[in-house]
């Protein structure tokens, strides 16, 4: 239809010389060869985008993203650009990358580890923050970026992932968690603040180890009793992983606390009143020796008194004394 208005408007030698014009370009167009990184996929994107990527030229990448090298390109042994780029701590390049709609930010390498894992091990919390933002996810099967940020012993980035609901006892596949790591690595600060922040300080992993034994390994007796402390708080609270407490046991705790509770508010009041009492005879001993001293006093003024009325009478009775 088109084609018959197409020639009634023209003269018929003319619309086929258009017409044979345009199927000749889609045909040109139809046998140039495509860009490398499209026509052979991701085994095709050049050396050079790697290279650039690892070293954060941020501008070359855009360039070869502009020429076409996909935002999702996977090295064969690194994995994803935006994973490559959390590995080497290509910052501003990350940044690019997630900022590109149909970046899929939370695909993992072939070692199941995400660019929000790598970000965490560095402790970079910008990026932790854009890609939490762009959508990667804080829990995941396995190692988890917890594992990562408590390993670096970075508070900021662990904290931040706490508030977004990261799970703090997470299991890796070995039964490792988060306070392991930390304890393994030596990150004292980070080891107080997840049993702060709720952390089982009495789990162990398939190895056998726990946060204690990790620290202890590493000479960390005083900080290893304070865990073995707050392990034993949260055993008798919580009881353990391989045995963890009854209904029943939880009810008779609460009682057990409860009658606690009682029975220091009854010694509490009961201290109160003999500091009462005690404070009332203090009072009252005070109160007699002053009357007592003010009884002296004035018979001390008294007798002074008379002595003084005694000798004018005397001197009265006997011519030329004075007094």
């Amino acid at each position: 239809m088109r084609l018959a208005n197409f020639g009634q408007r023209l003269p018929r030698r003319l619309a086929f010389r258009l017409l044979a014009f345009r199927l000749l370009a889609l045909c040109l167009c139809l046998a140039a060869p495509l860009p490398a990184a499209l026509a052979q996929g991701d085994r095709a994107v050049p050396a050079t985008f790697w290279s650039a990527l690892a070293k954060d030229e941020v501008d070359a990448v855009q360039t070869w993203l502009l020429r076409g090298v996909d935002t999702n390109a996977t090295h064969p042994q690194q994995g994803p650009a935006i994973v490559v780029a959390a590995r080497e701590g290509a910052w501003r390049s990350l940044r690019l990358l997630a900022g590109i709609t149909g970046t899929r930010v939370d695909v993992p390498s072939p070692r199941g580890e995400t660019a929000l894992m790598l970000a965490a091990a560095h402790g970079h919390l910008d990026s932790v923050r854009l890609l939490v933002e762009r959508g990667a996810e804080v829990n995941r099967p396995g190692w988890t970026p917890l594992h990562y940020a408590a390993s670096s012993g970075d508070a900021a980035t662990v904290r931040y992932l706490l508030e977004h609901h990261a799970y703090v006892d997470a299991q890796s596949p070995n039964r490792t968690t988060p306070l392991m790591m930390a304890a393994r690595q030596k990150r004292p600060g980070i080891v107080r603040l997840l049993i702060e922040e709720g952390a089982d300080p009495t789990a162990r992993n398939e190895a056998g180890f726990d946060a204690v034994a990790y620290l202890e390994r590493h000479g960390e007796t005083e900080q290893a009793q304070w865990v073995r402390e707050r392990a034993a708080d949260y055993a008798r609270r919580y009881g353990t992983l391989e045995r963890p407490r009854s209904a029943e046991e939880a009810r008779a705790e609460r009682d057990r606390a409860a009658e606690d509770a009682e029975a220091q508010r009854q010694r509490a009041a009961e201290a109160a009143e003999r500091d009462r009492r005690a404070a009332a005879a203090r009072a009252e001993n005070e109160r007699r020796l002053r009357e007592a001293e003010s009884a002296q006093n004035e018979r001390r003024r008294a007798a002074q008194a008379a002595e003084v009325e005694r000798r004018k009478a005397l001197g009265s009775r006997l011519p030329g004394m004075r007094d």
